[in-house]
């Protein structure tokens, strides 16, 4: 055998190899998914966050390429979904409160695209699925540390809109502070407002000076009051404890990964299908958990509060779920 033979033959060798290695690079790349985000407010806002948080964890780790578009109005939404979906995404993941018969009119216009929106209602067609912060379990919980926070008994409650989402995480919530202070009563007002800080804050002042002295921060600009004011606040969907230190008794964390997660694996091996992803936010998946700071809340109140997640947990106990609209006590 010649050297000139040998060399050809390893050349050849050593090409296939790095040709494969290419090829399974290639490979890798083409296995990330596609995914777009169309968001309508901005993705510091506190719902929005957590699924962008989650769709740029998913990006870190190389399991997907991730665009987004943010302050999308609703009359562009359809339009955004359809350019997405042009393009070539294979998830594309929002929210579609108030413009649902247009947003599925479009997932129904591309059956093979995975659409993933935030919606009241239910899965449709083969591509579209659902998904919401079913976190009422730590509302809950964190609603125990406001009832025994209280001392005159009243807790103001300011929400965005009275929508099933957003009514079951107060009733929860106002649940478990009754189990901690039977004798407490609710302010409740809508501020019909997903992102208005200063309309938040001025609704949050006049349930304080009705005699308030724990609020339920569903919306952002209700922490500021209560700084500004000296009482307590309870926080919803992130952690914002940093940002109103000696304020945030406890909250109510949605984790929007198990959701995210979920989806791009089915997108990844071709099984994705039309579901309801609600379960994905419940504890007991990983997608809600519960925050206490422990120098603000008594030690025994904060044992009660991991009993109580124990068993929500181990299936003893269950957080009533109620979509009807909170009123205030008279």
């Amino acid at each position: 055998m010649s050297i000139l033979t040998t060399w050809t033959r390893r050349t050849v060798l050593a090409s296939l190899i790095a040709a494969g290695t290419m090829m399974s690079a290639g490979a890798a790349l083409a296995e990330k998914v596609k995914v777009a985000g169309i968001f309508t407010l901005p993705v510091e806002q506190q719902w929005i966050s957590r699924i962008h948080i989650a769709l740029l964890a998913a990006k870190d780790r190389g399991d997907i390429e991730y665009v987004f578009s943010e302050n999308v109005a609703n009359t562009d939404y359809e339009r955004v979904m359809r350019e997405y979906s042009e393009a070539g995404h294979q998830l594309i993941v929002g929210e579609i409160f108030g413009l649902e018969r247009a947003a599925r009119k479009v997932a129904g216009d591309y059956p093979d695209t995975a659409f993933l929106m935030g919606s009241s209602f239910e899965p449709a067609g083969d591509n579209l699925s659902v998904f919401d912060n079913w976190i009422h379990e730590p509302a809950y919980l964190s609603g125990m540390a406001a009832g025994d926070a209280s001392k005159s008994n009243v807790i103001g409650m300011v929400g965005g809109f009275a929508i099933p989402e957003v009514n079951r995480l107060m009733h929860a919530f106002m649940d478990g502070a009754r189990s901690t202070n039977p004798d407490v009563k609710f302010l409740v007002n809508f501020i019909d407002s997903w992102y208005d800080p200063p309309k938040a804050k001025e609704s949050a002042f006049a349930m304080m000076d009705a005699g308030a002295d724990v609020m339920y921060a569903e919306r952002f600009g209700v922490s500021d009051a209560a700084v500004e004011r000296g009482v307590k606040a309870i926080g919803n969907v992130i952690d914002t404890s940093a940002d109103y230190p000696g304020t945030i008794l406890s909250s109510a964390i949605w984790h929007m990964e198990p959701t995210i997660d979920h989806a791009i694996a089915a997108v990844a091996d071709g099984s994705y299908k039309a579901e309801d992803y609600g379960l994905f936010s419940y504890m007991a998946h990983g997608g809600g958990s519960v925050v206490v700071d422990a120098a603000l809340v008594p030690a025994d109140v904060v044992s009660m509060i991991e009993a109580k997640k124990a068993a929500i947990m181990d299936g003893s106990f269950t957080v009533t779920v109620n979509n009807d609209e909170p009123v205030s006590d008279k």
